[in-house]
């Protein structure tokens, strides 16, 4: 039988994965062959436009001009700067002048008008803190007001923005700060020996009120007298603030006074 000197390669050939390597191989030719013969030849002789300047200008306006220029707007992204208004363009790529291919890709970043930050949690910090957290914001303390309270002094109480809400950036954001339980503006009177008819009158014209009354028998003075008060005359109190009482009440019949 005679010797077949193109059978060895035969067979490396019917090998599988030389087939798909041959196959890989005859397709990478066949795309070669379409670009250097259609793509190529189609991008080189397409007509040329210049990149029209789309800085400032409002984003509607942009793309209908870069479509009627026969290019390809496409929103990149949106930034924020206080030159320019909101919904503008910002930046173009490629830039205004640059002479381009029809159809290319021309991208937009367009501006979100002034930049905006959330107000950051205040309440319970010294102004000191405040301050720090805020300029981390891109924010400014701004007023502060002083309010009596039960809470520590020079500890904020209250804030002009709430937590959470955005406002814009380099804003001012007042605050107020407690100054401690500080006392009222009314002196209170001097209720003992009149009776609590006239205590009453007396708190009532000092806007003051009265308040918890304890009773207490005695003998030697009149019912419904003020043996004392609380608080005693001379401190301060604020407008509404109340005045406990202890009051006489009379003696019960054949009751006696009890000896030491």
């Amino acid at each position: 039988m005679p010797f077949d000197i193109f059978e060895p390669m035969k067979k490396f050939l019917q090998r599988p994965f030389v087939k798909k390597i041959f196959i890989c191989f005859i397709g990478f030719v066949i795309i070669l062959v379409i670009l250097d013969r259609i793509v190529f030849p189609w991008y080189v002789s397409s007509p040329e436009v210049i990149v029209p300047d789309l800085k400032g200008m409002e984003e509607s306006k942009a793309i209908r001009l870069l479509e009627d220029s026969k290019l390809e707007p496409i929103i990149a992204d949106t930034t924020y700067d206080i030159r320019f208004s909101k919904g503008t363009v910002v930046i173009q790529r490629p830039h205004a002048g640059n002479k381009v291919k029809e159809r290319r890709r021309v991208y937009l970043f367009v501006s979100g008008g002034e930049p905006m930050v959330n107000v950051p949690l205040l309440k319970g910090k010294s102004l000191r803190d405040a301050k720090f957290s805020l300029e981390r914001y891109g924010l400014k303390l701004g007023q502060i007001g002083e309010v009596s309270s039960n809470q520590p002094k020079d500890m904020i109480i209250d804030q002009q923005y709430a937590e959470g809400t955005r406002i814009k950036k380099g804003e001012y954001v007042g605050v107020s700060i407690s100054i401690g339980a500080g006392e009222g503006s009314i002196v209170v009177p001097d209720l003992i020996g009149k009776s609590l008819a006239e205590a009453e009158k007396v708190l009532a014209d000092s806007s003051l009120k009265v308040g918890r009354i304890n009773y207490q028998r005695s003998f030697s003075l009149l019912p419904n007298t003020i043996l004392d008060q609380y608080p005693s005359k001379g401190n301060k109190a604020n407008t509404g603030d109340a005045v406990d009482l202890f009051v006489t009440k009379a003696a019960e019949p054949n009751e006696k006074i009890r000896e030491e």
